[in-house]
């Protein structure tokens, strides 16, 4: 098959999380299982191309978005060793930024990324036109790329060039849907009854919604967990609106949970955190979290645990939860080191916890994937008390590197981690059910006793990193989706 594979951002060109992450490994091994495959994203200001194989075509595509135009040129690279082929759609005006989404001068959203999407989604067409290569199958993900699949099915679906391809969307997080104001529907140039109309596909409450327009017409809908998938049609919560949208589409409707690229996130392979280890000699982890608390400042105590926490500091994460349990949570006989950047409330709380427990808490409140590795392998236990959470990527890395996992039994959270038993010392972490502090706190408590238990929690940690979340498994199941579509 012949796959265009659409996003915002691509590890590891431009990322702000799991998508780019994703997109990262989902392309590679795709072309591993034999099929050809093009990504294409935007080229940012911070973009790092690999000169020394690049490719620019001597032409520029006119792109129209609210009765003007804007050329767009692309740098192209294909990669040696996987075989993938990389589109980079290049527009100085809509995205030639240091940010992919956000003003950092205001935190708002960039106020032109209606138009900018427009731009990439239209550009994504065009440049396979011109190019006159015909995919089979164009995979779309989050509402950036959502206009593509409304684009195929309006505007192009009488161009001989887009005949018979066909179209999937992948949902990462429903919470970001890309609702823009009415006044953004003309510049989209497809007809009225797309938003005018009494189900019109774009139109959201009055606004226009890339999300959902991708979602009633694309031709398969996938999210990133099993659980995930049922969770946004029954929940009001967690459908964000779109529950009923969802729910018309659920014959069409799956779930594949995302993968990890073993390459990167393997404590035996890792070229980031200072030392390696594996199952067969775990001595190497004891040195990485040595060093790791050195880095921080904080004093070793080979008897109290180290949580890490790498996060969007946001409400959706749980972080809620641990304000409320702050005081208690300190209390117990732990240390905690945490990285993410979010909501100002929250830098306000672990600035204010690290004052107040200087022996027990380091947050770096910035990103930095070096760091993100070190923690990985140096952390005893990871803590994930989401309110909801579509698949999460850093529960499988902690399972890989020994890294018990505490988590709330939602989304990818249910289907990658199993409460840990007792009885038959089977499990792999500590889950809870409740959206309560308390529930948190108990879970919490439950590692702690066994931590203090060196064989059972040896076992813990072994039965974590024997759990296999490659790409393989997730590629395969994505690659007989397309098959079957396109047959």
């Amino acid at each position: 098959m012949k796959i265009l594979e659409v996003s915002s951002e691509v590890a590891p060109f431009a990322r702000t999380g799991g998508l780019g992450d994703v997109l990262g490994a989902l392309p590679r091994a795709l072309a591993k299982l034999g099929h050809e495959v093009t990504v294409c994203m935007p080229r940012y200001a911070h973009l790092p191309l690999p000169e020394q194989v690049l490719g620019r075509p001597d032409w520029s595509l006119p792109i129209p978005v609210g009765g003007k135009t804007t050329d767009v040129t692309l740098a192209v690279h294909k990669e040696r060793r996987s075989k993938v082929t990389y589109w980079f759609i290049e527009n100085e005006h809509y995205f030639h930024r240091d940010h992919l989404y956000r003003d950092p001068d205001t935190g708002d959203d960039f106020v032109d990324n209606d138009e900018r999407f427009i731009v990439f989604c239209r550009s994504v067409l065009e440049a396979a036109r011109r190019f006159d290569w015909k995919p089979d199958l164009i995979h779309c993900h989050d509402w950036q790329a959502g206009l593509v699949p409304v684009l195929l099915k309006s505007a192009y679906v009488s161009d001989a060039m887009f005949a018979d391809v066909k179209s999937v969307l992948t949902i990462h997080n429903l919470g970001y849907q890309g609702v823009f104001d009415a006044k953004t529907f003309p510049k989209i140039g497809v007809p009225d009854d797309l938003f005018y109309a009494v189900t019109g596909p774009l139109e959201f409450f009055g606004k226009v919604n890339y999300l959902k327009g991708a979602i009633v017409m694309a031709d398969k809908v996938t999210t990133v967990s099993r659980q995930y998938a049922e969770e946004i049609q029954s929940s009001e919560e967690i459908g964000a609106g779109l529950q009923d949208v969802l729910r018309q589409r659920s014959d069409d409707l799956s779930g594949i949970v995302n993968g990890v690229d073993y390459t990167v996130w393997s404590p035996s392979r890792d070229k980031k955190a200072p030392y390696r280890f594996n199952l067969a000699n775990l001595s190497g982890k004891r040195m990485v979290k040595v060093e790791l608390l050195n880095k921080a400042g904080l004093p070793v105590r080979d008897r109290a645990p180290l949580i890490g926490i790498i996060s969007r500091l946001a409400d959706q994460k749980g972080f809620d939860l641990i304000a409320e349990a702050a005081d208690d949570l300190f209390k117990l006989d732990i240390q905690m080191i945490l990285l993410g950047t979010g909501d100002a409330t929250y830098h306000k709380l672990f600035q204010d916890l690290q004052k107040r427990y200087p022996d027990q808490l380091k947050a770096y409140l910035t990103f930095d994937d070096d760091l993100a590795h070190w923690i990985e392998a140096g952390a005893d236990m990871f803590l994930m008390p989401s309110r909801y959470e579509p698949c999460g990527l850093n529960q499988m890395y902690s399972l890989k590197y020994g890294t018990v996992p505490i988590v709330r039994r939602v989304g990818g959270l249910a289907d990658t981690v199993v409460d840990y038993d007792a009885s038959n010392q089977s499990g792999t972490g500590f889950v809870f059910d409740e959206y309560t502090a308390e529930a948190m706190m108990a879970a919490v408590g439950r590692a702690i006793d066994l931590y203090e238990r060196k064989r059972p929690w040896m076992k813990l940690m072994k039965n974590g990193m024997r759990r296999d979340f490659s790409w393989d498994a997730s590629a395969r199941q994505y690659a007989a989706l397309f098959e079957g579509l396109v047959s």
